[in-house]
Formats: structure tokens, C-alpha cells, sequence
């Protein structure tokens, strides 16, 4: 969008090995979910790796098969045609169902990441993270509220 070109580092094949995978979204998701050259790299494995996806990521989770009927979240755009994928999405800004994550509009990636930092470390290092980022003076409501979203769906 408007000229930014985000180069990759690694293969799209060698996401199928990583701890934890994101779909973010974009203007050209439904093209890449038609792409079989695109979609048949994805072999995800939700027993082992955490998957997280924003928007209409949320989108190309449903076409891999991996939403199934459970819960999940998008924006508001995307919601027709990820719920035609068979997705069954809530109007909340946030959900994760075992190793699986969504989240609904641009500014919730903070919960993602809150969530994935948690997963992988512990809640108290997502705290840490999110409050470094966090808007000055706003940063306990800030930690707050995204905690307050992640926090529940972490298992004790």
C-alpha cells in the first residue's frame, strides 16, 4: 500500500517450522488465499505452533483449515468473506482457542503480541513489552486493557 515493499528473510516454506506464525492483513488477501502457489507452502501445525492472525489474516486461517467453527475475530471490512471461508466470528476485538489467536481491527495487534509473548515466555514479559511501548502517560491503562484481553486465554 502506497509504495512500502516488505522484503522476506526467509521462505514462506520455512514458516511451517517456526515456534509461532502471523497472517496480518492486507488490500491483496483474498488474491493470496486464491494463489495455490501461495497457499500450498502453508502446511501450519496448530498441536505445535502458535498462529495468530489480524484482520483479514484471519481470512487466510479459514481457507488453511485451521478456524474450523471455532470463535474467531476480523474487522469489520473483511467479516463477509471470512465468514463465507466458514469462519465463525464474534464482534470482539479478541480471541484465542488453544494455539490459535484472532484479533479485529489494526490496533489490536498489541493483544497478538501481548498474546504470543505470553505463550512463549510468561505474562509477566508481555507486561514488559507492552508497557515499553505503550503511549507515554497512558501506559498502566494501556497494559491494562490489552492484559485484560490476553490474560484469560492463557492457560495456567
Amino acid at each position: 500500500m502506497n509504495g512500502l515493499t516488505v522484503d522476506r528473510h526467509i521462505s514462506l516454506s520455512e514458516a511451517n517450522s517456526a515456534d509461532a506464525v502471523l497472517f496480518g492483513s492486507g488490500m491483496k488477501t483474498r488474491e493470496v488465499a486464491s494463489d495455490e502457489a501461495i497457499m500450498s507452502q502453508i502446511r501450519l501445525e496448530p498441536s505445535r505452533q502458535l498462529l495468530a492472525a489480524q484482520c483479514s489474516g484471519t481470512f487466510l486461517l479459514a481457507k488453511l483449515g485451521m478456524l474450523g467453527r471455532t470463535p474467531a475475530c476480523t474487522d469489520l471490512t473483511s467479516k463477509p468473506w471470512v465468514q463465507a471461508a466458514g469462519a465463525n466470528i464474534r464482534n470482539q476485538p479478541f480471541i484465542a482457542n488453544g494455539n490459535i489467536a484472532t484479533a479485529g481491527g489494526c490496533l489490536s495487534a498489541q493483544y497478538l503480541s501481548g498474546w504470543i509473548i505470553a505463550r512463549l515466555k510468561d505474562i509477566d514479559a508481555a507486561r514488559e513489552v507492552l508497557h515499553y511501548f505503550a503511549p507515554v502517560n497512558e501506559k498502566d491503562e494501556y497494559v491494562d486493557r490489552a492484559l485484560s484481553h490476553v490474560e484469560p486465554h492463557i492457560p495456567t
